[in-house]
């Protein structure tokens, strides 16, 4: 089991602000995960890798991807209280969901 995070680096978001979005995505993610998904992604040390996306429209495209494979995915827009305008989308995760799986949408990005 697997969860992966794609932030977008074509906006500039600091390393604090990169952080929290990247919590935002995995938890909305996990908390969108039924079944026994759920139970064996949290009970094996909940696997997770931040990857780079350049923009928003590549988030959407993996999210589409994703769903269709059935993975759980969550899109994450700023509330815009700091450093981005409000409603911008900064991650997306997709999983918890088989590594195999997960890899197929996002293996071809590069770590963060």
């Amino acid at each position: 089991m697997k969860q992966a995070i794609v932030a977008r680096t074509d906006i500039g978001m600091g390393k604090g602000k990169l952080a929290a979005q990247v919590a935002h995505a995995s938890l909305s993610a996990y908390e969108d995960t039924a079944g026994p998904e759920r139970r064996e992604w949290k009970g094996g040390g909940q696997k997770k890798v931040v990857l780079k996306a350049d923009g928003e429209q590549t988030l959407f495209e993996l999210a589409d991807i994703a769903e269709r494979k059935g993975l759980p995915t969550a899109i994450i827009r700023d509330a815009g209280h700091t450093q981005l305008d409000p409603g911008t989308v900064t991650a997306l995760a997709v999983g918890p969901g088989d590594e195999r799986v997960v890899d197929e949408v996002t293996g071809d990005l590069s770590l963060y």
